[in-house]
């Protein structure tokens, strides 16, 4: 009997695969980079087939690092960096154009357009979004209006839009499956959350042809089969979330009030506020949390665009380490009496300030500033942004009163990172004990489709927290440290 689940958890850096049993333990994991193109400043791109590649041959590792073969998976579970835009020819699914990922600035020029036009307040009461380049909408557009004949082709019925999910599902399933769930719609700018349907009027504003897009669906649902020549039988799909939505599911946040923060190439932190969307006056993002049997349940959401990104940069612009966890032990040499902040703006600022030309800076440098130094300031950085979303975010909610973070990601990992999250907001901070929480959502996702797994109130009693860190800072410090760096930022931002 089939009895595992296959989870596939496509990143902005890299592809990963992982196996998991009934149980939710890992049964085998595999994971393959792939290469990032920086066409130009502020512009950042993938192959949407080398993507494809390195998902089908993770899938494939995974199932025999486990053992298994198809037949043993019960369904598959989707989850994806979300925003990042592809469009691809209907009848062979080759994409017209390279990805363009969701850190990408080029569109900032119509965004800021459309602001000035007044369009702002319907986008964002309709889609809980700002109107921004970091979602789908105007690289969809942008790809129509710069490869040649794409408007016309798209118009034709001959084009397909979609977020990474819906080009793996398109692929995976040999073209019989253009969908999308709920949750990667919400963030495409085009996707009106209350009435949890395409917006006419936003696809007439931002010039998107509606027979491009996908069809959505629920996060657990039928999302059709793969291709029997795939894995050597055919695997049903049942679960899609984005990202950071599949690591709400995977931390078992269920209920309103609870918050979790994943930190990757970027980090994200997500607010459960239950069956009623919250419009945010601190311009933090209202989106869809998940949407199970047909009910929605939103969320507060605040974007960090730059987290684990500052250590890629400390390690391959910079040369200053080797490996990512050289920052924690450089951090843990550095001169304490040295107060050195790195605003990571290096696509722009996200919540709450949400400043697309601002650009990094470093604050605080002296002669005695060293690799620990620097170090230790990419990875506060990290720590300092959190506090900004969620103070923005007890301001929209005061349900948030008690907070308690549930972390996970590949920083989470750094112990040092970890403390000083707690010590800057005076919160605790838990890690769990399966740090693949983004796939495990994928997978849970999948197994509820399939029948294989529990409802959600049942799952959430096996949450497992592997460690608590409580905030150790003295009061008087914590506010100066937290004062430095909101000067750090207003020195920072282009306006």
């Amino acid at each position: 009997m089939a009895n595992h689940i296959l989870a596939i958890d496509q990143g902005t850096t890299s592809s990963r695969a992982i196996v998991f049993n009934q149980r939710l333990e890992i049964a085998g994991v595999a994971q393959r980079e792939f290469t990032q193109f920086f066409p130009q400043s502020g512009w950042v791109e993938h192959d949407a087939l080398e993507i494809w590649d390195s998902t089908v041959a993770t899938c494939r590792q995974a199932l025999s690092r486990a053992g298994l073969s198809a037949r043993d998976i019960a369904a598959i579970g989707i989850t994806n960096q979300r925003e990042t835009t592809v469009v691809w020819e209907r009848a062979s699914g080759k994409p017209l154009h390279k990805a363009i990922v969701w850190q990408d600035r080029r569109t900032s020029p119509l965004c800021a357009e459309l602001w000035r036009q007044g369009h702002g307040e319907m986008v964002t009461a309709r889609t809980g979004l700002l109107l921004d380049a970091y979602f789908s909408a105007t690289k969809i557009a942008w790809i129509l209006d710069h490869v040649d004949g794409a408007r016309q082709r798209a118009q034709r019925g001959e084009l397909c839009f979609g977020t990474i999910d819906s080009y793996l599902l398109f692929r995976l399933s040999g073209g019989h499956t253009h969908a999308t769930d709920a949750t990667n719609a919400s963030r495409t700018m085009l996707f009106d959350i209350h009435r949890n349907c395409w917006d006419e009027d936003l696809l007439e504003l931002l010039r998107v042809e509606k027979a491009m897009l996908p069809e959505v669906r629920d996060c657990a649902a039928d999302y059709g089969s793969t291709e029997p020549a795939l894995f050597g039988a055919p695997i049903p799909i049942r679960g899609v979330a984005g990202d950071q939505q599949a690591a709400l599911v995977g931390q078992a946040c269920f209920a309103p009030g609870m918050i979790k923060s994943t930190y990757g190439t970027g980090a994200f932190i997500v607010l459960n506020t239950g069956d009623q969307p919250v419009r945010s006056r601190n311009r933090l993002l209202t989106t869809i949390g998940y949407r199970l049997f047909g009910r929605t349940t939103y969320a507060l959401e605040g974007s960090i665009f730059v987290a684990g990104a500052a250590v890629q940069w400390m390690r391959d612009a910079m040369g200053l380490i080797e490996t990512a966890a050289d920052t924690g032990k450089l951090a843990r040499r550095a001169d304490i009496t040295q107060d050195v902040y790195l605003v990571p703006a290096f696509v722009g600022l996200g919540a709450p300030h949400w400043d697309a030309e601002a650009r990094g800076a470093i604050f605080g440098i002296t002669r005695a500033t060293g690799p620990a130094e620097l170090s230790k300031a990419a990875l506060e950085s990290v720590c300092y942004q959190t506090r900004d979303l969620l103070e923005a975010m007890r301001r929209d909610w005061p349900g948030m009163a008690d907070t308690v973070l549930r972390v996970d990601g590949g920083m989470v990992a750094s112990n040092f990172t970890m403390q000083f999250l707690a010590d800057i907001l005076a919160a605790p901070v838990d890690r769990p004990a399966v740090l693949e929480t983004t796939a495990l959502g994928a997978a849970y996702l999948a197994g509820l489709g399939c029948g294989l797994l529990p409802a959600p109130e049942e799952f959430s009693t096996s949450w497992k927290r592997e460690r608590r860190f409580t905030p150790t800072l003295d009061e008087a410090l914590r506010a100066r440290k937290y004062d430095g760096w909101q000067d750090a930022v207003r020195r920072t931002l282009s306006r």
